[in-house]
């Protein structure tokens, strides 16, 4: 997957449904925010293998029900919300996202939701 776009990523397929031409330019990331952002993806890399998938992710609500006694209904709703949130932060549910990816994935993400916002919806 060379990188992302409307054909391999929901942020950008949204963006390009409603015509914004929105495009990732990592010299507008700050250097602190870079570092902060692949620090969190090598918090969710559980196996270090430069790849996010799905079920790497699905570890965390899991992990709630141990920290909080969270109920099956509890952590079962966490499940399902942090799959479509990390499924639209670009989150492929058969290919992951590479750590390469993972700055543009949060950043087109981004900008998707002010779009969304800008539009009311």
């Amino acid at each position: 997957m060379p990188g992302l776009d409307e054909t391999n990523n929901e942020s950008y397929r949204y963006l390009r449904s409603v015509g914004n031409t929105w495009k990732f330019n990592v010299e507008d990331v700050h250097p602190k925010m870079l570092e902060r952002l692949y620090k969190r993806f090598d918090t969710f890399d559980l196996d270090t293998d430069g790849k996010m998938n799905m079920d790497e992710i699905m570890y965390w609500p899991d992990r709630m029900r141990q920290l909080v006694n969270a109920t099956d209904e509890q952590v079962e709703k966490m499940r399902a919300a942090v799959y479509t949130f990390f499924f639209n932060k670009g989150v492929d549910p058969v290919n992951g996202l590479k750590r390469e990816d993972w700055v543009e994935a949060n950043r087109v993400f981004a900008e998707a939701e002010r779009e969304r916002e800008r539009r009311g919806e």
